[in-house]
């Protein structure tokens, strides 16, 4: 028989401990052993009352709930609490070369995108806002172009509205799968987007507004880029003259995803249109041949969280 601990605020996290030893996989067993200490270490810090650890069990209960297939709320409260961000820069952290910065890829990525030409829209079409034209090339570190390297785009609309919001499978609009040129150039006409607010509806706008939080996501577009050989890059380009660029409540923005379109670009294919520069550095894949950067889209299903 084993002995009778004396159970109490200081020996209940050994006691926790030593219970869940035996655990075989030595990975979950450091996971978790470091998430109980982390939440006991919580709790005693800010002396938890009964009544408050019951709220928020509802609080995450609501939370579950509140998750169908269109609606992912417990991703939104990771991206809300800044884990999503923290998770991509620790992955960044692991690449074998640095490329252009990760972003969060969002719950709004589809598969099998249509596939468009150099130079055309990701709209049918032009339904009304700023038609502007992207361009630039897909290079590695040292600033080569990627042959054929794919650039998959998705993004809101000027109402700051995905096609998945509106609830019809069958619509696939501002998006595309683009191949770049043999020296790893790309150019593709869109619209300039319009930020939006997070969903406000569900356990985790309760928390936002509860934290004076203003719930606004800065406009951006997504994007996509692999090649083989080369780490996959999930990143967003951000509207530096959105009201929200320095308080995105999903804190997906870095300073280096920052841009704006510039008219009059001589430079641009489309120099009639306001136009966006940006050039994407992809790094190296791991010698196993993986090295997906950022969330893995296989492992997203259609959402509409934010």
């Amino acid at each position: 028989m084993q002995p009778i601990r004396a159970i109490d605020d200081k020996t209940i996290t050994d006691a926790a401990l030593d219970q869940m030893s035996g655990t075989p996989n030595p990975r979950l067993k450091e996971i978790m052993d470091s998430l109980v200490r982390h939440l006991h270490d919580f709790a005693r810090e800010v002396d938890l009352k009964p009544e408050e650890w019951i709220e928020g069990i509802k609080f995450l209960t609501n939370v579950g709930q509140t998750c169908t297939p269109y609606r992912q709320e417990f991703i939104l409260l990771s991206d809300t609490l800044g884990l999503s961000s923290l998770i991509n820069a620790l992955h960044d952290k692991r690449a074998i070369e640095d490329g252009t910065k990760t972003s969060l890829l969002g719950p709004f990525y589809r598969q099998d995108l249509p596939h468009r030409n150099l130079g055309e829209a990701t709209f049918e079409k032009l339904q009304g806002g700023v038609e502007i034209c992207i361009y630039g090339k897909v290079t590695d570190i040292g600033g080569k172009g990627i042959p054929n390297a794919k650039v998959e785009i998705w993004q809101t609309d000027e109402l700051g509205v995905y096609d998945l919001q509106r609830m019809d499978p069958s619509l696939m609009d501002l998006r595309g799968t683009y191949t770049c040129d043999a020296e790893g150039n790309y150019n593709l006409r869109t619209v300039l987007p319009l930020g939006y607010l997070i969903p406000m509806d569900g356990p985790v706008g309760d928390m936002i507004r509860a934290q004076k939080r203003h719930g606004f996501r800065p406009a951006h577009i997504h994007f996509l880029i692999g090649a083989p050989g080369y780490r996959e890059l999930v990143t967003a380009l951000y509207m530096r003259e959105d009201d929200h660029i320095g308080s995105d409540t999903v804190f997906g923005v870095t300073a280096s995803l920052v841009t704006e379109p510039q008219t009059a670009d001589r430079h641009s294919p489309r120099p009639d249109l306001p136009s966006i520069h940006y050039d994407f550095a992809l790094g190296a894949a791991a010698a196993d041949g993986t090295g997906r950067v950022g969330a893995d889209p296989s492992k997203i299903t259609k959402k509409a969280s934010h």
